[in-house]
């Protein structure tokens, strides 16, 4: 069972951010071509990563022959939460719980109480996941 596994979209993310980070510190453009050359991902996949970004205001998008893609905020304040959630959407502890469904859609009666305490405990364990992801930034990834 993994409680959190990364989207390879959100790995692609997190090496563009770095690799991003480690160019003048973000602020001069990046084509999309060098972060797929440099990082070894297929660049139209790469460039489907990069809009969730775009969009949630963590990169720019330069447009022209020396354009590419900036940070929007220094690396030092990008978190992982924030990738996370611009790539693959919130993370919530209201999932699956069981094979199949989850514990709100178990009608039976006897299974009702363990049921609501195991929902609770997924919901607290999300809230302790997305606390922690946000005290992590991009500039903590970089390689010394």
């Amino acid at each position: 069972m993994f409680l959190m596994k990364l989207t390879r979209a959100a790995t692609y993310a997190l090496h563009a951010l770095v690799y991003m980070a480690t160019q003048e510190n973000g602020k001069t453009p990046v084509a999309s071509h060098d972060i797929a050359a440099a990082r070894g991902i297929p660049e139209r996949f790469l460039l489907k990563v990069l809009k969730p970004l775009v969009d949630h205001d963590l990169l720019s998008s330069v447009k022209g022959p020396n354009g590419g893609y900036t940070l929007r905020r220094p690396a030092s304040e990008i978190t992982l939460l924030d990738v996370l959630e611009a790539v693959d959407g919130p993370i919530h502890g209201g999932g699956p719980l069981l094979e199949g469904g989850n514990v709100k859609e178990d009608r039976r009666q006897e299974r009702a109480p363990l049921n609501q305490k195991l929902e609770q405990i997924c919901l607290q364990t999300a809230d302790a996941l997305r606390s922690h992801l946000e005290k992590i930034t991009i500039s903590e990834l970089i390689p010394a």
